[in-house]
């Protein structure tokens, strides 16, 4: 059937039902560099507006690092744009294997192979190291990434109840003859901002000779004592069999991502991971800036320190003023809201008060459970942050929710 107006009309009221439900999402246009403070406009077209960024994965503030942004000059001048190949053709320079040294000797592991996503990543692993004959148990809120990469996998899939490792262990007794068992967590959780109990599920997969995967991309870079992860916060580094995580939040803010681990899980996805096999290098400009980062990162945990005391006083400041929140201690601190349309007229408000911070809904998160995911950055100020809670005051007056518990939310606005 050719494309006639009948499928116009239907892809119409696709859209139009998403308008009028509260989960239609709109770009806004940055009109700048990344940084704490940015000119956006929104909508696009309108006059830009300098605003508080409270909503990048940006948690070091290295995004417009000046060092970076000169070591991705040197590297664009010595090592050229692109490399028009894949890895395993003519795509493989000496600072592609550099950087990958570099990564393995920052995580604590044996080896490392990158890609151009940690989506790519997270959709090549499970495939390339698992077969029919194997399991694969993942928590429940595990990343989008993860989840389609685990569809691409001819193994075996369950779940586990998020966190929660008596049901894990159930899990891990009912699939105990598998041959191959591989338990799947995140590090930090992208949209509740809590962090994996790793100490447990590393003893749990001992325990059951399981191997374990985290996907540590909000942790990488700033999580425990010197920012080398969720495994380091932890304490369970070198036990953990697969790592993957990206350049492109706290390490930089570009993109790429890599796979770090067991070596010979590693080797694997050289031989079979499809996005490594089927997809062209990373570019080598990010892969310089990307080292630089690292140089940066195993100076000084200056930046970590930083972004952890923000952390603190923004989660204080917000629960002072009566916001429901998520508990956590990472940089990703959502308040939540419980419905669509609400998120999305405080994302607003805020907007119009000076503060850029996006309303989270549905297919983002669970029916239900909307929210403002607010994110701190290295590079916020305490007079920034400031401003900005003094702008969620305002707003949340404006709509009457200071104070409210999460049933007098729902009683309210509903679902």
């Amino acid at each position: 059937m050719s494309y006639n107006q009948n499928l116009k009309d239907k892809y119409c009221d696709i859209l139009n039902n998403l308008k009028s439900s509260g989960l239609f999402k709109q770009e806004r246009l940055i009109t700048g560099p990344q940084d704490a403070v940015i000119n956006v406009e929104f909508p696009i077209g309108t006059p830009e507006m300098q605003v508080i960024n409270m909503c990048a994965n940006n948690y070091l503030g290295l995004s417009s690092h000046p060092d970076i942004i000169q070591a991705a000059h040197r590297g664009l001048d010595e090592w050229g744009y692109g490399m028009s190949s894949v890895r395993f053709i003519c795509g493989t320079q000496s600072l592609h294997k550099e950087l990958e040294k570099v990564v393995t000797e920052f995580l604590g592991t044996e080896d490392t192979i990158l890609f151009s996503s940690c989506f790519d990543a997270n959709g090549a692993i499970f495939e390339a190291i698992l077969d029919e004959h194997d399991i694969m148990i993942s928590d429940r809120l595990v990343h989008a990434s993860i989840v389609d990469g685990m569809r691409l996998a001819k193994a075996q899939h369950d779940t586990y109840k998020h966190s929660d490792m008596a049901h894990l262990r159930k899990k891990l007794e009912q699939h105990k003859d598998y041959p191959r068992k591989l338990i799947i967590t995140d590090g930090v959780f992208s949209m509740d901002g809590d962090v994996a109990k790793l100490d447990e599920i590393v003893a749990l997969a001992e325990e059951f000779d399981a191997m374990v995967f985290v996907d540590d991309s909000h942790a990488s870079g700033f999580m425990g004592k010197t920012g080398r992860g969720t495994h380091e916060l932890c304490n369970v580094m070198g036990k953990i069999d697969i790592i993957s995580t990206t350049f492109g939040k706290a390490l930089g803010g570009a993109s790429g991502g890599c796979i770090s681990g067991r070596a010979e899980l590693v080797e694997m996805l050289r031989q079979k991971g499809r996005p490594y096999l089927f997809s062209n290098t990373l570019a080598s400009v990010i892969t310089a800036a990307t080292l630089e980062v690292f140089r940066i990162l195993n100076k000084s945990t200056e930046r970590r320190d930083k972004l952890e005391q923000n952390t603190i006083y923004w989660r204080k400041g917000l629960s002072e003023l009566g916001f429901v929140l998520k508990e956590g201690d990472s940089p990703i601190v959502p308040v939540m809201l419980f419905n669509a349309k609400l998120a999305q007229e405080i994302s607003y408000d805020l907007y119009q008060e000076g503060v850029y911070a996006i309303g989270f809904f549905f297919p983002v998160v669970a029916q239900g459970q909307a929210r403002i995911r607010t994110q701190l950055s290295a590079a916020h100020s305490t007079a920034q942050l400031d401003k900005a809670l003094l702008a969620f005051k305002k707003v949340g007056k404006k709509h009457g929710i200071l104070g409210l518990s999460k049933e007098q939310l729902i009683e309210k606005y509903g679902l």
